[in-house]
């Protein structure tokens, strides 16, 4: 499906990090057939330069990178961990393990905050600009009705909260800017495949990516900070 993300001003640069990933690669794939950005630049621990959330100093200079290309319009954070063979979600109060906590926040949430820190302040301060990053549903505090998952709800948590701040922070800087915590739904990759259960709506990555982009599509600046489905619902936080 290809999008002409009209909204957007002509030109400029759409960047992709995590782009290594499938959600990623179709988020690159849509941006470059769209044909609304100049270039569109994908980043990920592979790339030159790479960028790995748990070095700082990779995004200052993957951002500083960007920054020489030109305007930066787009910026979609497509990074995050569920599990993996070091870590799985809890169930349960007794399997809280400190250091898979630690982890979880650090690539959940303060790996997104270190892009706010750095790519932020490189957005565009004229006409739209969109900062969007992939939070989750089961970060929504209120909307917790199960419990389990403890480290990924609470490092989703945290980082709506990061999103809801440096938006107010990023606004005055550049009053068009919108800066989102998307919820994508489960979609068809790594992440969620073990966790996929009969009767879900499980997405293929560019299904996934176009009902994305038609949000960020419709944001302006009135819903910046703002917690979203890929459905277009404003989510609780």
């Amino acid at each position: 499906m290809t999008f002409s993300l009209n909204s957007f001003p002509p030109g400029g640069h759409a960047v992709v990090i995590g782009s290594s990933g499938g959600i990623g690669a179709a988020f690159v794939d849509a941006l470059e057939a769209s044909g609304r950005f100049d270039a569109v630049i994908g980043l990920s621990r592979r790339t030159d330069p790479p960028l790995d959330l748990l070095d700082e100093a990779s995004i200052e200079t993957a951002a500083a990178f960007v920054k020489k290309q030109g305007a930066l319009r787009l910026v979609v954070d497509a990074t995050g961990i569920l599990s993996d063979e070091k870590m799985s979600p809890e169930k349960a109060l007794r399997q809280i393990d400190p250091a898979q906590m630690a982890r979880s926040y650090a690539i959940n949430a303060i790996g997104p905050a270190l892009l706010l820190k750095h790519f932020g302040p490189a957005m565009a301060r004229e006409g739209k600009s969109v900062f969007a990053t992939l939070s989750a549903k089961v970060g929504s505090i209120s909307d917790n009705g199960l419990g389990g998952w403890i480290s990924y709800r609470a490092a989703k948590a945290g980082l709506n909260q990061i999103v809801r701040t440096a938006s107010i922070e990023l606004g005055r800087r550049a009053p068009e800017l919108v800066v989102l915590a998307l919820h994508p739904g489960t979609v068809d990759t790594g992440l969620s495949k073990p966790f996929a259960k009969a009767g879900l709506d499980v997405q293929p990555p560019p299904v996934a990516v176009a009902r994305l982009l038609s949000v960020v599509e419709g944001a302006d600046a009135s819903q910046t900070g703002g917690f979203v489905s890929y459905t277009g619902e404003r989510l609780p936080w």
